[in-house]
């Protein structure tokens, strides 16, 4: 539904008495963080309050009044009515406080999905990258570990589009480390090729982007190092994963 069919129904949802199928879609619309919705609810709960507020004198039944009480949490006395105004007031003030707390329930809900809909672009963009060194013709393959204590799992190398390490059995680095992997020349010194930690299981997948020199490459290799990783590695390597040619 588009905002103009809802139109009619935002005051009957901020007041709880929207019917199928607008309610629904109402709710759907605020847990996407929908601002005309948002806008338009905020609306509706001031104008409930509004009435709420200046509501002539009336007699209300003793089921609605017990109704209103017992959701604030008010446990009856027997010392008779409390004064009109002062029901009304409390209802008002009711409706305000729980339509509030709602609304930024439902923005609460909508932020979390918008994280988690930009987590899974970003896996899905890896995954692509990946499957892209995977699929080339011309990627080089190679394995490091053996046995099931060391780290395992395999180096993709392709010369257009990068460096894709696959890995098990890749313990948590400590506190303030960092994983960092390296291309290793023939002749010179190690290039740095990005920092990454392992999963919670021991797995890990990390992709370096752009053209490599794969003639010139003697390995490729992983250290721990500082959070903020180094220029040079600075201890054993963890991973060492010759190029064969």
């Amino acid at each position: 539904m588009n905002h103009p069919e809802l139109r009619d129904h935002y005051e009957l949802f901020a007041l709880g008495l929207a019917d199928e199928p607008e309610k629904s879609e109402i709710r759907e619309h605020l847990s996407r963080g929908c601002e005309v919705c948002m806008a338009e609810i905020r609306k509706a709960m001031e104008l409930a309050a509004l009435v709420g507020a200046t509501a002539p004198a009336a007699a209300p039944s003793p089921k609605l009044r017990r109704r209103i009480l017992a959701s604030t949490g008010y446990e009856p006395r027997r010392i008779g009515w409390l004064p009109l105004a002062a029901g009304v007031a409390l209802f008002s003030l009711f409706a305000a406080v729980y339509f509030s707390g709602r609304e930024n329930q439902y923005a609460q809900e909508a932020a979390n999905l918008r994280e988690q809909l930009r987590r899974q672009t970003i896996d899905l963009t890896r995954l692509n990258e990946a499957f892209a060194i995977l699929a080339g013709p011309e990627t080089t393959v190679t394995t490091f570990g053996a046995g099931p204590a060391p780290p395992r799992g395999k180096v993709f190398v392709n010369a257009r589009q990068g460096v894709l390490l696959i890995a098990s059995n890749l313990p948590a680095a400590p506190r303030g480390r960092i994983y960092e992997m390296w291309v290793i020349p023939k002749r010179g010194n190690p290039a740095p090729a990005g920092l990454f930690q392992s999963q919670a299981d021991g797995t890990a997948m990390h992709i370096q982007r752009g053209p490599v020199d794969v003639a010139a490459t003697g390995a490729v290799a992983v250290t721990l190092e500082s959070e903020g990783g180094a220029a040079q590695p600075t201890s054993t390597p963890v991973i060492v994963a010759p190029l064969e040619r």
